[in-house]
């Protein structure tokens, strides 16, 4: 252990010795790992916000914001491979963060994942709700309005009439039912996960292929909007911006990393696996674009679930059917999956002390965090209730970019105050490529709206104030330093 105050970190020697208690088995090759980073990127962000940033920002240019968010992920990804075969711990990148930069930096982290996660968990539940609320009314059943949109969102009736939201009911119920499923020790099996993601798969290839038959060329002119005068609604401005929000549709891909420590061949393994799924994912996720913004006038698309309104363009409502269950199985397995995880990282901070201990407990018979899954579970519900989608996804976006810069950043550091440590896989051109993944990240932070970055900057004061009120006091790290 070493004392730096703030900067308190166990040694990277210790952390690896720590892992080596518990070795993986070598079995995954470039395929396996590709496959893998297909089912963890193909997510919500293709279902939910594609639409919302081509309404309001890029219009049919959607398609060249995922390409820059595409290679942005390719150079973080990169990076985080290298951290996750060096320092194959739990808790996310938090966990690595504390390793390596010290404890302040892992307490910001750490914070700043619960805008990743929950916040996450939040949009997607909110996305859910647009496609239940569409399925059902394939089938004569109509939820009004108002109970399905947050607060003040407006709604044209079929009569012309508008109504305001006033709760999403919907979005608060999904993430209250697979809140109790978590603390009830519910568990995906990796069967489940598979047949997931193949549904996922099977929606995003067959919306592309039976979709672009009734595409209107028309529906793509002009390609690139003009400028409304303000920056970034449209224009390249907008284009960039709709970059920083669909890159919600990448988040997932850093859980290929986690697959270093069992590649078989992790030198060539990693970097194949993540830009060929990265390569892959981002062709569709074009292709979807392209189809969306043929089906449906851009200007239409500024709703929760943008693929369900462009398949009702097509008319056959047992297609439309179909893609909409498909949807609601991949929104459901991403809710349960980031409920999960937060409530992890939660755990993780607090057994580390920065939050209460009452975090860490673990339920005598169930063996789940109880008390933390459910404190996630109640406010990510009135979140979702409450938030409407376009703020939930400039939120997610700009708390993970941050992150993948201080992930870049820590391989730099890393390269020069642990240089003998054998690392599986090694970054390839550093600096030069973490460097890239940094200014790429925030390039794409730079041009979300200011009130985007106002809400991080609050965000992180409340967080710093929390550690400097009661995480810096107990930190077990800190404290076990002090008695030596």
């Amino acid at each position: 252990m070493s004392d730096m105050g703030l900067m308190t970190r166990k040694s990277v020697a210790a952390i690896i010795a720590e892992a080596g208690e518990h070795a993986l088995g070598k079995t995954l090759g470039a395929l396996s790992i590709t496959a893998l980073g297909i089912g963890c990127i193909i997510g919500a962000g293709i279902f939910v916000l594609t639409g919302t940033a081509a309404a309001h920002y890029a219009g049919p240019g959607i398609m060249f914001s995922f390409i820059v968010g595409g290679v942005a992920c390719a150079f973080v990804g990169l990076c985080y491979a290298e951290l996750a075969a060096l320092l194959p711990v739990s808790g996310s990148t938090y966990t690595y963060t504390y390793a390596t930069l010290g404890e302040i930096f892992a307490w910001i982290i750490g914070w700043d994942l619960i805008l990743e996660y929950a916040m996450g968990a939040s949009t997607v539940a909110v996305g859910w709700s647009g496609y239940i609320v569409s399925l059902l009314h394939n089938f004569g059943i109509n939820i009004p309005p108002q109970y399905a949109a947050a607060p003040w969102t407006e709604f044209k009736l079929p009569d012309g009439t508008t109504v305001e939201g006033v709760v999403n009911l919907p979005a608060a119920l999904i993430v209250l039912a697979l809140t109790a499923m978590l603390m009830g020790g519910t568990k995906e099996s990796a069967r489940l996960n598979n047949i997931m993601v193949g549904i996922k798969l099977f929606v995003v290839c067959a919306f592309i292929l039976f979709g672009i038959g009734y595409v209107k060329p028309a529906n793509w002119h002009p390609f690139v909007p003009d400028n409304t005068g303000t920056f970034g609604q449209f224009g390249w401005s907008g284009v960039m911006r709709g970059a920083s929000v669909v890159f919600f549709a990448f988040i997932g891909f850093d859980a290929v990393s986690t697959a270093a420590q069992e590649a078989k061949n992790p030198q060539t393994d990693m970097p194949i696996g993540i830009l060929g799924s990265l390569l892959i994912c981002t062709i569709l996720y074009v292709a979807v674009s392209a189809v969306l913004t043929g089906l449906v006038p851009y200007t239409e698309l500024g709703v929760p679930d943008p693929i369900a309104k462009a398949v009702d363009v097509i008319g056959q409502t047992w297609f439309s059917v179909l893609i909409k269950i498909g949807a609601l199985c991949g929104l459901t397995t991403v809710i349960l999956v980031l409920l999960y995880g937060q409530s992890r990282i939660f755990f993780q901070i607090a057994k580390d002390g920065l939050l209460p201990k009452m975090f860490s407990d673990v339920h005598p018979s169930l063996g789940t965090p109880y008390k933390s899954q459910l404190l996630i579970g109640l406010i990510v519900a009135v979140v979702a209730a409450l938030t409407p989608i376009d703020i939930l996804g400039e939120m997610v976006s700009i708390g993970t970019l941050f992150a993948f810069v201080l992930v870049c950043g820590a391989v730099i550091y890393l390269r020069k105050s642990d240089a003998d440590i054998a690392r599986p896989f090694r970054t390839p051109g550093v600096p030069v490529v973490p460097v890239l993944g940094m200014l790429f990240s925030l390039l794409l932070m730079a041009f979300l709206p200011l009130a985007t970055w106002i809400r991080l900057f609050v965000w992180l004061v409340i967080g710093l104030a929390l550690y400097f009120a009661y995480g810096r006091s107990h930190s077990v790290l800190r404290n076990a330093a002090k008695s030596r």
